[in-house]
């Protein structure tokens, strides 16, 4: 019998995946727990809207990554710090604060895990930083420290 999972179920498989079940198994287990459907014409329809829904989604978050990201790559972020007579800063600059400053000067709210810095930022001057806006959508933003 042929059924539509609504759970992951260790062993059998993931969520939304149609599965060859015996008989019994779905009668007495799958379908008492509302753990799987069958797999009939209005289950099926169900299934492919839900899954056109998810994918148009998914390309309308793309697109707003890209349009940020052509946004990101002509500003230049400016951030102000106190520093020593040789040009190192005290303390440092990390990328939660320059995830909190894209969003304030520009209105770009991105997450801090998404700031690829290799290390925190100890002296003045100008560095280019990759920001992850998404799967495959990769921004470099210029920043200035003063």
């Amino acid at each position: 019998m042929k059924v539509i999972l609504l759970e992951d179920i260790k062993g059998v498989g993931k969520k939304d995946q149609v599965i060859n079940a015996n008989d019994g198994y779905a009668r007495n287990f799958l379908f008492p727990k509302k753990l799987a459907v069958p797999a009939d014409k209005g289950n099926m329809a169900n299934l492919e809207s839900k899954k056109s829904s998810e994918q148009h989604k998914k390309e309308l978050e793309k697109q707003a990554a890209i349009k940020d990201a052509k946004k990101m790559e002509e500003i230049t972020l400016t951030l102000q710090v106190k520093s020593g007579d040789n040009g190192r800063i005290f303390g440092s600059v990390t990328s939660k604060e320059i995830a909190d400053s894209l969003e304030e000067q520009y209105k770009i709210k991105v997450d801090k895990k998404k700031v690829m810095l290799q290390e925190p930022i100890k002296t003045l001057g100008t560095f280019n930083i990759q920001i992850k806006l998404y799967d495959g959508v990769i921004a470099n933003l210029k920043v200035v420290i003063k």
